[in-house]
């Protein structure tokens, strides 16, 4: 078996998780449209007692929801999980295409990122703005070189 970088490593688990997250996402999402009367009523029905206030600010937020916006996100959710488990796959087999593909939607997100910072700081934005910074510090300063 081939020993690949630890820093190339790192990145292809890290992706790997987001994308089994993102999926995770998108199928909550489809499923919570596919059921969007049946939890509507459950939300009317369901007295909560302070026990999970989690479950609560969830319910009230997914039902208020328009279903189209539901089904947007579920199936654009579902599109980037997959892009994001082909980056995965890429890197570990360590394709040229996928440094690039990488480095090219890592680099899109920074601006946004660096925007939602300047509009209010929280430490998973923080997170996630340093790993991406990582990542695409990591692939641009080792960028496979060209094959004969």
């Amino acid at each position: 078996m081939k020993k690949r970088p630890l820093g190339l490593v790192a990145i292809v688990l890290y992706k790997s998780f987001t994308a089994l997250l993102l999926m995770v996402t998108s199928i909550a999402l489809l499923l919570t449209l596919k059921n969007y009367q049946n939890l509507d009523i459950f939300s009317k029905d369901y007295v909560l007692e302070g026990k999970s206030i989690i479950i609560d600010w969830v319910l009230k937020k997914v039902i208020n929801l328009n279903p189209r916006t539901l089904a947007f996100s579920g199936i654009g959710t579902g599109i980037y999980a997959i892009v994001t488990t082909i980056e995965a796959v890429g890197l570990w087999n360590e394709k040229r295409w996928a440094h690039v593909l990488v480095l090219v939607l890592v680099g899109i997100s920074i601006p946004p990122e660096i925007y939602e910072l300047i509009r209010g700081i929280s430490p998973i934005k923080i997170v996630i703005f340093l790993l991406n910074l990582a990542v695409f510090w990591y692939l641009l300063r080792n960028f496979p070189k060209h094959r004969k």
